[in-house]
This record gives structure tokens, sequence and C-alpha cells, in this order.
């Protein structure tokens, strides 16, 4: 890796999030100090002023960065185009409105770190969830759900922050919905799961732009396809060559 080169790249998936782009922004930044990073800002086919939000504080931040979707792709689009562009080998997601606490992102490293190279991935797992009761019922059904089916030992996959390695993520099989799936896909790679409570926050401007995989409906196909991708799975080989 170049001295240039960031070590982390923190990418955040947004759709129509004017009014909430500095500020987190600002609150990466702060978490981040000390450390070689970049953050991506993956603008989904936003109509409002996002992008003029994201013009003006690149102007100032050569480490900020902007990737664009001409129309809304969805959020695990951005996310893959965002880990695509980046240039760490580590990653970082969160929500770009604002409820993810950047705050956390230093343990979600840490605990990655710590458990080189056995975890994979660091998944962030909310505690006082700050939403609606229909809602957090909504998260717990299909949650629930999908624990039943795939077992991948996460109770809360909904949330936005998270770490992995971003060679890791590049080689799981993509499809619309994949960011929810992400525990039992790197565990079919063969890695371990490693996890840290984190606070959730009010949203401070707008109003949600993505949904909880659609809600159930969707996400039961996505889940058939994902249980059939673990099923399949094959143990590579290790290979000798005299």
């Amino acid at each position: 890796m170049s001295v240039n080169e960031p070590a982390v790249s923190v990418v955040v998936p947004v759709r129509n999030e004017a009014g909430n782009i500095a500020l987190l922004f600002g609150e990466i930044a702060s978490a981040l100090a000390g450390t070689r990073f970049e953050v991506v800002y993956v603008n989904d086919g936003s109509t409002d002023a996002t992008d003029a939000e994201l013009k003006q504080l690149m102007a100032q931040y050569p480490w900020l960065r902007r990737v664009r979707h001409t129309s809304p792709c969805g959020q695990s689009a951005a996310v893959r185009s965002g880990v695509a562009a980046a240039r760490g080998s580590v990653i970082v997601t969160l929500d770009g409105d604002g409820q993810n606490d950047p705050r956390f992102v230093p343990a979600l490293l840490r605990a990655l770190e710590t458990g080189a190279p056995r975890v994979g991935l660091i998944a962030g797992q909310r505690v006082g969830r700050k939403a609606s009761g229909f809602k957090k019922l909504q998260s717990r059904i299909a949650n629930a759900v999908r624990g039943a089916v795939l077992r991948d030992g996460t109770r809360d996959t909904g949330c936005g922050l998270k770490a992995f390695y971003r060679d890791i993520f590049l080689r799981l099989p993509y499809f619309d919905g994949l960011h929810r799936f992400l525990p039992a896909l790197v565990r079919r790679e063969g890695f371990d799961i490693g996890y840290v409570d984190v606070v959730d926050r009010p949203r401070a401007h707008g109003v949600s732009n993505y949904g909880l995989w659609d809600r159930l409906w969707i996400g039961i196909l996505d889940l058939a396809g994902v249980w059939w991708l673990i099923r399949r799975r094959k143990r590579i080989p290790e290979v000798l060559e005299d």
C-alpha cells in the first residue's frame, strides 16, 4: 500500500439526504482523526440538494470522494459501487441518514483488527433503537425469519454500521438486498463474524429512503436465494504445486 493511499474507506450510500451530509461527514472525520482514511459518498440518484452539498464539501476536503448513480438503484447497489470505487483495504459502511453514530467506527475497526485473519466482518448490533413501534416489529419479524433459515448468529442484520475487508466483499455474489445478508455470505466464504453493540440515533432531517428489505415479502425471495447459495457452497481445495 502506498503511503498516500487510505487504510480505511468509509462508504456512505445516500438518496435525498440534503441537510444530513455535512453534519455526518464532520462526525466521520472526527471519529477517524489520526487514521489514513477516505470517505466515499454514493449518491443514489438524489433529486434534492444532496449533490450540491457534496460538491461544496469536496472543494474543501480532498479525501472526500463522490460516486453517482444517474437513477436510484437501491442501497445494495450503492454500497457495491462505493466499495468498488474505494481505495482502502478495509471498508466501513454506515447509513447516510445520521442514525448510525460514527463514534462507534473505531470500535468496529479495533474488533476487525483483533479478530484477523479469522474474522472477516464486524457487524454493529443496535441497542436502544430509535424507531417507531411498527418499524421495530417489522425488524424483529424479518430478523427472526432470517435467523431461523440462515442460522447466521446475527440478531440485527439491518444495522448499517459494518467493517469488513474489501477483497472479501468483492468476491461475494451480488444481488439486490446483498447488504442485509453480509454476515451469512461472509460466513459462507469461511470467515467468522464479530459484533459490536452500537447506539442508534433519531434522524435529524428528512425521511427514510430505503425500506427494511422492502419489507419482509421481497426479502423472503432473497432469503431463499441466499439459503440456496450457502447450501451449494463447495470447499475450495488447497492446491500444492511441485
